[in-house]
């Protein structure tokens, strides 16, 4: 029994299991560019330094990649007198040792650095750059010798011209009419002599803060009844963070379905009509209209009604107005108004989908919408 003891004392002890710990944390590190710029004259400096700006109580470790490849582990990434075989995609990552393991954080938006031999750089901001805003051009020259005069090309036709030693040039409220590839010639005066050159060429996109919305009709959704259709308003919505409110409208024969919703997805029951659907932005005054899509069969010569104020009431005899040698029947009077949902949505078989599955969406409607 002396024996036994020790042994079964033994197996009584609890067996702790250390869990398993993610080797990815949710925080994703962060480029920043100290000294330099994204397009760079070879033989200047480049200073990245690395980041993670939601742990910083944390000691983070970093390590710094090009395309595909590990090229070095520090906080900062210093590449003196920069080549054109250093031209590409950066990025980085943060590196964590803890008691249970090492934990690596999310990598880097990746940040592109074009190192240029020529003599002369374009340098755009923003870009892409939104229907309405300033976009700004720097046209620099290596070694920054007094420049004489300065001229912006797009798809090779001249848009701007400054004398002066002024290298930067701005167009504004610029539309989508200004997106292409633009290049910049320099001239700047050298003992004595006069030099130009023109940069390499850069793409700048250009796009709508609020893209014109399309009308899906979604039929056969297992998640939603079998009589009823969703309608959902697809579109692209460019803002810069924060972006305000974005509501949607949904139109059934020039009728508002139901209220404003934030979501870009309604259903409604199947029924015919022409429907549509609106997206607006009330901060920043915009609103897009979609096409007009019909479902099922229209009968003939019918077309939508166009915007009209719905009366609360039926006119009375005295409100009407006859025409001579012809008598009218008197119209009996309303005690009580239409309630004004039904007035204005006549067509009250939607329901948002959130409605269907668990409970009443957010009331965003705005009364002053139509």
């Amino acid at each position: 029994m002396d024996v036994l003891l020790p042994l079964l004392v033994f197996s009584a002890l609890p067996c702790f299991v250390v869990p398993e710990v993610p080797s990815k944390v949710p925080y994703q590190a962060a480029i920043e560019l100290v000294t330099g710029a994204q397009r760079i004259f070879s033989g200047e400096k480049l200073h990245l330094r690395c980041s993670v700006p939601e742990d910083k109580k944390s000691i983070w470790k970093y390590l710094w990649f090009k395309g595909n490849d590990e090229i070095l582990e520090s906080e900062n990434l210093i590449l003196y007198g920069v080549s054109l075989t250093e031209d590409g995609k950066y990025y980085c990552q943060g590196v964590r040792s803890t008691a249970v393991g090492t934990l690596h954080t999310v990598e880097s938006k990746p940040l592109e650095i074009n190192v240029d031999g020529g003599w002369v750089i374009l340098r755009v901001s923003p870009n892409p750059c939104l229907v309405g805003e300033t976009l700004s051009v720097t046209c620099q020259v290596r070694h920054n010798p007094k420049i004489a005069e300065v001229a912006l090309y797009r798809n090779d036709v001249e848009v701007l011209r400054q004398k002066g030693p002024n290298p930067h040039l701005q167009l504004t409220n610029v539309t989508l009419g200004d997106q292409g590839m633009y290049t910049c010639r320099a001239t700047w005066v050298k003992e004595r002599r006069s030099q130009s050159s023109v940069s390499v060429g850069v793409d700048v996109s250009v796009m709508e803060v609020l893209t014109k919305p399309v009308l899906e009709m979604v039929l056969g959704d297992p998640l939603i009844p079998a009589n009823m259709m969703m309608l959902k308003c697809l579109l692209q919505y460019n803002a810069h963070a924060p972006a305000p409110p974005l509501h949607f409208y949904y139109y059934k024969n020039d009728y508002k379905i139901g209220t404003a919703s934030s979501k870009n997805s309604y259903v409604v029951s199947q029924t015919p009509g022409v429907y549509y659907c609106k997206a607006r932005v009330p901060e920043l005054d915009l609103m897009r209209k979609s096409d007009t899509k019909t479902f099922g069969l229209i009968r003939a010569g019918f077309s939508p009604p166009g915007p009209m104020a719905v009366p609360t009431r039926p006119p009375t005899t005295n409100e009407i107005h006859q025409p001579a040698g012809c008598p009218l029947r008197p119209v009996q009077s309303m005690d009580k108004p239409l309630p004004p949902e039904e007035a204005t949505h006549p067509n009250k078989e939607a329901a948002p989908l959130d409605d269907l599955m668990s409970g009443d969406a957010p009331d965003l409607s705005d009364s002053s919408f139509d």
